[in-house]
């Protein structure tokens, strides 16, 4: 028979657990009880209320986010009055001015995000409402030579629009000429071309002055000149264009106003000295474009066709290429752009490339297109050169006659031919 082990100390851990019970009444149980309860509930309270005060904040934050984003797009469709020169404006409305201008810059360089720096497009280029300034120049055309003669002499007056950039201004000088037949173009709108004459204007030439830094009114000094050819020697034709710009390292120069100046209301066969205040910048027709629109909306797709581009051909672009940079932007989002492949440029340039844009699915309330054409010539320290733009679709206060077209015709691709501005 195996033994019968006995273990006399379980029987004295019995007591010793029985007497670590602590002796409280219901009472004082229930009183922690219920003060537990109370923190927790005053604990909930506080992290509710720091919610509400949370989301009360971020949703101010929307919102005025949302106003000063409205302005910034739809800069360009207020009317400007007389009553926006009239007097200096106050210490607010510059601050409001001053960062609503930062904004579009930080805007324009989030939306391009996949570009280098040294890309250059010059097509986001800005403009300011009102215009300071003078521009010095002198004009001289040598009969004998046939030689143009052109000197920057000094900008004066400039007004810094901008507490955090100091102006670096420089002046761009286009040579540009209208053809002894004065072309006229009967199948635009005079919309298309408002604010200019509906004439074909060719650049010839362009120059570019040095910068100076950190000044309202630059010296500059530099000198221009050109042969004009023997069937062109007709000043009457010709424009001279001068635009004074602040430079930016993005290449999205401001331009603070122009000059511009006809030729043939001036005897230059002596050196003529002017001084003219700077004007609001405007476009010139430079060419035509062919697009194809067509409107997929089962797929919320938009095909954008660049048939051909039709620009006056010169001397200097009889060994460049052509191509296109197509962007949309549509809910005040832009959309990613797409390039097309370059082609050489000829009188009659054939792309007939069909670029696809998905839009977003909800209602479109606007949408715009814009091309940009760009040329490239070989042995130029410049690689890209952009020769014009143009935009087509539904703004905040007008249709366009082919974006309308394009809806009416769902499915089926709209071809328009659209000019080209510079």
């Amino acid at each position: 028979m195996l033994p019968l082990l006995v273990f006399p100390c379980h029987f004295g851990l019995l007591p010793a657990a029985g007497a670590l019970r602590m002796p409280f009444s219901i009472v004082i149980k229930y009183s922690i009880l219920g003060i537990s309860v109370t923190l927790l509930l005053l604990a909930l309270a506080i992290l509710a209320w720091q919610i509400l005060r949370f989301c009360t904040q971020t949703r101010g934050t929307y919102v005025q986010q949302g106003a000063v984003n409205t302005d910034l797009l739809y800069t360009e469709e207020k009317p400007t009055t007389a009553e926006n020169y009239a007097g200096a404006p106050s210490t607010k409305e510059e601050n409001v001015s001053t960062e609503a201008h930062r904004l579009s810059r930080c805007l324009s360089q989030a939306a391009s995000s996949g570009c280098s720096p040294a890309d250059g497009d010059i097509a986001e280029q800005t403009t300011i409402k009102k215009v300071d300034g003078t521009l010095r120049y002198s004009i001289y055309y040598d009969r004998l030579q046939s030689s143009l003669v052109v000197t920057v002499l000094q900008v004066e007056g400039l007004l810094e629009h901008s507490e955090n950039h100091s102006l670096q201004p420089f002046v761009k000088v286009r040579l540009m000429w209208a053809g002894s037949e004065a072309v006229e173009l009967d199948d635009l709108k005079d919309e298309e071309v408002e604010g200019t004459k509906r004439v074909l204007w060719t650049v010839l030439q362009e120059w570019r002055t040095r910068i100076v830094k950190g000044s309202c009114n630059p010296v500059f000094g530099d000198q221009f000149s050109c042969i004009l050819q023997e069937d062109k020697n007709n000043l009457h034709h010709f424009n001279l264009r001068m635009e004074v710009r602040d430079f930016d390292k993005f290449s999205r120069h401001t331009v603070l106003g122009e000059v511009r100046v006809a030729l043939g209301q001036h005897n230059i066969t002596y050196p003529l000295e002017l001084q003219e205040e700077l004007q609001f910048p405007q476009k010139d027709l430079v060419g035509e474009v062919m697009l194809s629109l067509k409107f997929l909306p089962t797929s919320q797709r938009i095909e954008v066709g660049l048939l051909k581009v039709r620009i006056p051909l010169t001397e200097t672009s009889s060994d460049s290429v052509l191509h296109a940079r197509v962007s949309i932007q549509c809910n005040q989002s832009k959309l990613r752009y797409q390039k097309t492949s370059a082609v050489a440029r000829c009188l009659v340039t054939v792309f007939n490339e069909v670029l696809m844009f998905s839009l977003p699915e909800f209602p479109l309330d606007q949408c715009k297109i814009l091309v940009s054409m760009y040329e490239t010539r070989a042995g130029r320290k410049s690689t890209r050169q952009m020769i014009g733009q143009l935009s087509v679709g539904k703004e905040r206060r007008s249709e366009d006659e082919h974006w309308t077209l394009m809806m009416h015709s769902v499915r089926q691709p709209v071809a328009k031919w659209h000019g080209l501005m510079l």
